[in-house]
């Protein structure tokens, strides 16, 4: 008997088709790429910022100093090395250490991160002179506006030369200031010289004079007359002009011989009156 067997194959050929990458999945990658990349410059921008950057020496100093105080002195007075950096320097203490100088009115010292620093220095002002005896000599001491006998001057110098004398003060030394009472005198003469430097020109001399009781009386030495002027202790524009006005009319009478010339006129009283062979006229 013949038996007949099915064979049934379970083998099938499978072709595998090409895999299609998408453009959009390009584009993300590279994406991804860059990101990555701007990540790591400006990690590394920031580390050196902020954790290198202010620990190096400063790449720029900008100084404002002054005749008398120039570049160099003003950094070694504010410690300022070639090794200070925007970390090491302490601003507060930089301005203390320059406001020590007896030239300096003030400073201001500013830091600009990450590397740069600014100096700026204002010197005194300089508002009279008074002659002083240092070793033997009598050496004119500039005055600035708040008192301060801040350096010798040079007699016929530039910066002398139009500033008037202050006559009648005790021993007078530099860095010494003068009394609380007399501040207001070199803040009036700064402040005449500022609006009308011509009337100061007119007066060679201020000197003080202290009163038996309290406070001080000034005598003025005009420059083309030979009459004092006494006035409080409150020199002003309008006391200068009062006091020239008067002068004038003295010397037009001077030719006069029966209109002798006072010795002294006093402006304490603000009516101007005058000596005159030890008698008071009104």
């Amino acid at each position: 008997m013949c038996r007949w067997r099915a064979v049934v194959s379970t083998d099938y050929t499978y072709i595998a088709k090409p895999s299609v990458v998408k453009p959009s999945s390009k584009i993300e990658k590279g994406l991804k790429r860059l990101l990555i990349i701007a990540g790591i410059i400006i990690f590394a921008e920031l580390v050196w910022l902020f954790g290198i950057s202010p620990f190096i020496p400063f790449s720029t100093i900008e100084v404002n100093g002054f005749a008398d105080l120039g570049r160099s002195e003003i950094l070694m007075l504010g410690a300022i090395t070639e090794t200070s950096s925007f970390v090491s320097t302490n601003t507060n203490e930089v301005q203390e250490r320059l406001a020590r100088n007896i030239l300096v009115e003030s400073a201001r010292v500013t830091k600009r991160f990450p590397d740069k620093l600014t100096i700026t220095v204002k010197p005194r002002r300089a508002a009279a002179i008074t002659l002083a005896n240092i070793e033997g000599k009598q050496t004119p001491l500039v005055i600035d506006t708040h008192g301060v006998f801040f350096k010798k001057g040079n007699s016929g110098s530039a910066d002398t030369e139009n500033l008037p004398i202050i006559s009648g003060i005790e021993n007078p030394q530099l860095n010494m200031r003068l009394p609380a009472g007399l501040v207001p005198l070199v803040e009036n003469i700064s402040a005449i010289a500022s609006g009308s430097p011509e009337l100061l020109a007119a007066i060679s001399e201020i000197r003080i004079e202290q009163k038996s009781w309290e406070g001080y009386d000034l005598v003025l030495f005009p420059v083309h007359s030979s009459i004092k002027v006494r006035v409080e202790n409150n020199l002003t524009e309008d006391v200068l002009r009062f006091m020239l006005l008067m002068l004038n009319v003295f010397d037009s009478t001077s030719s006069d011989a029966n209109s002798p010339k006072p010795a002294e006129i006093d402006f304490r009283s603000g009516m101007g009156a005058y000596r005159l062979k030890e008698q008071f006229l009104w």
